[in-house]
């Protein structure tokens, strides 16, 4: 790249913003690294960090204004209406440490934004496809985080009106109209009918931003109430409403990108693009989607209408099952309906159907109690109001499980369904209104009653179970690809000793990239080390350590040797030195919100640095620890290297904006510096990476 500074041409003036997750490390490694790269290049560079403490080097409008370019590099949102008329590039955060110099020559041709977007994450960037699943991921989850205070408002005021003020009838359970619990069951109806739309529209929203939320929203509008609005046959449910959120946010995406006259430009955003794709978005769904949907439930009632004279286990779990699988769209609607039809000439389908209906938020609410270092603390707090929505047959309490992961919970929960179905079936249990849950059978509703909660607990245990069981394996997946370039990458070191010998693991120390090279750590050492015993570790040096990183550092919390070979079990064994410390509550729980912020994207920064990090009331006080891998550990780095230094830091969450984690950025900046990371290497014992460390100001 050429000097952009040359005789009788203005500087180039560049402007960047970086962000993680997080905002503990990957945003301020970043932030240093282009700062490097332009400062090289004779450019002049201002970068305004997004982290947990707040925005700082704040861009303003003098800034933007004079800008020739704007690089973003960020894996959350950034608002972009102020660099509107400038040209910005947006890509993921780890680009921003491991491709400075291309994105500043990238952004000088890049698109000129036209206003009104969020960006961040590579959207909008072109990339590859893990660059789009992972947008797409992220705005699936912005959906259900937006719609689980819905579910759970709307569900527990209809559960509290139900037990409260319900009474059942020949139509279900109902209300004496115009009482006060007539209105509690209305107020929570709206926060279920406004579920889906939330959804559908904040799916949309973190796709293409505030001209997505509208055709997002009435998109879920449709799939919530599609036969009262247009007249379908049948709504789309929680399945409908997320591919209205998909297909508004990308259509606003594309529309976008369409070159109008400069005096459209301002009504684009708020009026051109909002109508446009709600009209497009919403009389493709009537026109488009709506049929096959239509086409669906009919074909499906009349074939379950030809089921029921089979056998009861059959039927039972034909019933179930489809009542399990969406929650709220044409299956289950056709399962219910066909149950209700049926009640007074053969009260068992609706048995089958009313034993089914609570298997869902009761057996993920259950799961949730089961393991809960598999769930967030969000996802537990959801479960505990599953299991409640459950009991009243308020099966919407599994929605925000199944929106998360479906192809986990979907099938766990139709397989729960399809048992608790068929045990009643084969039981025998009748249920006299179009309702069901365990509620039901209090109202004296249920006949067999003993059976019928049998079979709930079955159905709830076997969806448990499952769903556990599958998000295990998903889990179990992703670390055997760990392991399996874990050991090719310790193979091709063994593979290079002298001789060819089989060396014992515990004898390697300071091993490079492979044995012999001159290259990252400590070429070609394969001297016996003896690891420092507990009291050799715990006895005072005879100098004062330095304060290092006020104190969250300590020589208690530093290990010049990780025993572990794999990203989990480095985390957990960094986990357990953090513990010796008294500012650990739960192990366990560090672990598992350390390894959840691993799964958002990997802390491996390259440069065979990595730093996971975690914010948790599981530590009571910020505590920081440093340890170095040998042979390197394979961390997923998108340079490809192993991570060797790895500092670990967990705060607790009421401490996010303090001080320390302006210390912590400038961990993140000195990490950037080859000198500093070459004198962590080479320090022979704890005391001198404390030495070392305390470089840091």
């Amino acid at each position: 790249m050429t000097s952009p500074a040359s005789d009788g041409q203005r500087k180039l003036k560049l402007l960047a913003v970086t962000a993680c997750p997080t905002g503990i490390a990957h945003t301020y490694m970043a932030a240093e690294k282009l700062a490097q790269a332009a400062a090289a290049l004779g450019i002049e560079m201002k970068v305004e960090t997004q982290g947990s403490i707040g925005a700082e080097n704040v861009l303003d409008d003098n800034d933007v204004r004079e800008a020739d370019g704007i690089i973003i590099a960020a894996d959350k949102d950034v608002a972009l209406d102020r660099f509107a008329g400038k040209k910005v590039l947006s890509v993921p955060v780890a680009d921003g440490i491991h491709r400075p110099e291309e994105l500043i020559e990238q952004v000088r041709s890049a698109p000129v934004h036209e206003g009104g977007a969020a960006g961040g994450g590579g959207a909008g960037s072109g990339g590859g496809g893990g660059k789009e699943r992972s947008a797409a991921y992220k705005a699936l989850m912005n959906g259900v985080s937006h719609m689980i205070p819905f579910v759970v408002v709307g569900g527990l005021l209809l559960a509290v009106s139900i037990a409260l003020g319900g009474h059942t009838t020949a139509k279900g359970i109902e209300f004496d109209k115009d009482s006060f619990w007539f209105y509690v069951n209305a107020l929570g109806g709206l926060g279920f009918k406004l579920m889906l739309p939330i959804f559908s529209g904040y799916i949309a929203f973190a796709l293409g931003d505030r001209p997505a939320l509208v055709p997002g929203m009435i998109g879920g509008f449709l799939a919530y109430d599609g036969v009262n609005i247009y007249g379908a046959d049948a709504n789309a449910g929680f399945l409908g409403a997320i591919a209205t959120g998909f297909l508004a946010g990308y259509l606003v995406v594309w529309i976008r990108k369409v070159k109008v006259p400069k005096f459209v430009q301002p009504i684009m955003p708020i009026i051109v693009i909002p109508i446009l794709s709600t009209l497009a978005l919403g009389l493709f769904y009537i026109y488009v989607i709506g049929q096959p949907i239509s086409w669906l439930f009919t074909h499906l009632t009349s074939w379950l209408n030809g089921m029921t004279g089979s056998s009861a286990i059959v039927l039972g779990a034909l019933i179930g099952l489809m009542i399990a699988f969406d929650m709220g769209g044409p299956v289950n609607k056709t399962a219910f309906l066909v149950a209700v039809g049926l009640i007074g000439t053969n009260n068992a389908v609706m048995g089958m159907a009313a034993a089914a209906i609570p298997v869902m938020p009761l057996g993920q609410g259950l799961a949730t109690l089961l393991r809960r270092k598999l769930y967030s603390d969000q996802e537990r707090e959801t479960g505990i109001a599953a299991l409640f929505m459950g009991f009243f047959g308020i099966s919407e309490g599994a929605i925000p499980f199944a929106a998360a992961r479906p192809a986990q919970v979907i099938p766990a929960n139709m397989l729960g369904g399809a048992v608790a179905g068929a045990v009643a079936g084969v039981a025998g249990v009748t249920d006299s209104v179009p309702h069901g849950g365990p509620i039901v059978s209090l109202f004296g509703a249920v006949g067999g009653a003993a059976m019928f909660f049998l079979a709930i607990a079955i159905g709830t245990a076997v969806t448990a179970l499952t769903t556990n069981a599958l998000i295990d394996l998903k889990g179990r997946k992703a670390s055997r690809r760990g392991d399996v370039a874990v050991a090719a990458g310790a193979g091709s070191v063994a593979g290079g000793s002298a001789g060819g010998s089989s060396v014992p693991e515990p004898v390697l120390a300071g091993v490079g990239s492979g044995a012999g090279s001159g290259s990252g750590v400590g070429a070609g050492a394969l001297a016996p080390v003896a690891e420092p015993s507990a009291e050799a570790s715990a006895e005072p040096s005879s100098a004062v350590a330095p304060e290092v990183l006020s104190g969250y550092l300590t020589e208690r919390t530093v290990r010049v040797r990780l025993a572990s070979h794999d990203k989990e079990a480095a985390i957990r064994e960094m986990a357990e030195m953090l513990a010796s410390t008294g500012n650990v509550r739960d192990v366990d729980e560090l672990v598992r919100v350390a390894l959840a912020r691993e799964a958002q994207g990997t802390t491996g920064l390259g440069e065979e640095i990595a730093i996971p990090h975690a914010k948790t009331d599981a530590v009571s006080s910020p505590t920081v620890g440093f340890a170095r891998s040998a042979e390197g550990i394979e961390w997923g780095s998108l340079d490809g290297t192993r991570a060797k230094l790895i500092f670990m830091i967990s705060v607790p969450e009421a401490a996010a904006g303090d001080e320390h984690l302006r210390i912590l950025a400038l961990l993140s900046r000195k990490l950037m510096d080859p000198g500093f990371r070459g004198r962590l290497v080479e320090a022979p014992d704890s005391a001198a990476v404390l030495e070392v460390l305390g470089e840091i100001r």
